[in-house]
């Protein structure tokens, strides 16, 4: 379907590649916390609803084993890491954990992805760390509000990005204690919810998010299984438009000591756009590589502010 987008648009009189980002409007963008989505959404269809449940049972009852081996996982990490990092330094660290909510990772992939963030807010919460849990995806499908404005307004050439955002809040930093996700990572199992995924701005959100925390050690990690896809936006801007912008956003922040950025590619290989990154061919491998990827960038932060 890409290669296909890819070919059209180039082959369409005066098609161009955009040079600079842009938006062509902000209006219909929204940040909800998650327990409020149902303000943003549909009501969900009897179907999407049983599928729901069905996915909450999953995720319930069915998945001991998987967390049993985590939970051991990060038990052995989490003596490394103590052992490696002060508690003063734990408790002065905020890590920012960033799902990808595309139309791909349905299934499988945003169940055990849903677990893996729970598994990860109480390993860091045991740490000392503070804990954001967030998710990005788009409001509606073919551009949504965006792209009939765009539309009524006489459809001008290169618009820039011409979806509606929505950007979720599952966990805040503010958050202090043992992690109470629980049922509120029932959200990330709506088939509904999964749609489109802008990753550039989504990562600038979740950096601003970062910048205004008071902690000297900044991560954030972005879980993701592609790269970033809109039809409406690559349709009228050329088929490169989102990912050279998530190029600039991603040297952006590696050339920034204030955070500390790595990403885990769900079947997709990240190492050509991030620095630190780890791959996961099997959904089911997703926690033990998040307890890894966690390991090594918490003793790296450590490590990089004591030597300045």
């Amino acid at each position: 379907m890409f290669k296909s987008l890819f070919n059209r648009v180039l082959n369409r009189a005066g098609s161009k590649i955009s040079d600079a980002y842009s938006v062509f409007t902000r209006d219909f963008d929204a940040v909800v916390d998650a327990p409020r989505l149902n303000e943003v959404l549909a009501p969900l269809s009897p179907d999407d609803a049983t599928a729901l449940d069905d996915a909450w049972k999953t995720f319930e009852t069915s998945l001991n084993s998987w967390r049993t081996t985590a939970n051991l996982q990060a038990l052995e990490t989490t003596g490394l890491i103590r052992n490696a990092i002060s508690d003063h330094e734990r408790q002065d660290t905020v890590v920012s954990i960033l799902v990808d909510h595309s139309g791909s990772m349905r299934g499988q992939s945003i169940l055990l992805a849903a677990a893996t963030a729970e598994i990860a807010c109480d390993f860091l919460s045991r740490l000392g760390c503070r804990v954001e849990i967030l998710g990005f995806t788009t409001l509606d499908w073919k551009g949504g509000k965006s792209r009939r404005l765009w539309r009524r307004q006489g459809s001008p050439r290169y618009p820039g990005r011409l979806c509606d955002l929505l950007h979720i809040v599952y966990r805040s930093a503010n958050e202090r204690g043992a992690p109470a996700l629980g049922y509120v990572l029932k959200n990330m199992l709506r088939r509904d919810l999964l749609k489109e995924n802008i990753d550039g701005e989504a990562l600038e959100w979740a950096a601003s998010r970062l910048y205004r925390r008071p902690e000297k050690r900044k991560i954030l990690i972005i879980l993701s299984d592609g790269a970033p896809v809109d039809d409406s936006t690559l349709h009228e801007n050329g088929p490169n438009f989102l990912i050279d912008h998530l190029r600039g956003v991603i040297a952006r922040l590696e050339a920034d000591d204030r955070i500390l950025l790595a990403a885990i590619g769900i079947n997709w290989d990240t190492d050509g756009l991030y620095k630190r990154n780890l791959r996961v061919t099997a959904p089911e491998d997703l926690a033990g590589v998040m307890i890894d990827m966690l390991r090594n960038v918490l003793i790296e932060s450590g490590s990089r502010i004591t030597s300045e």
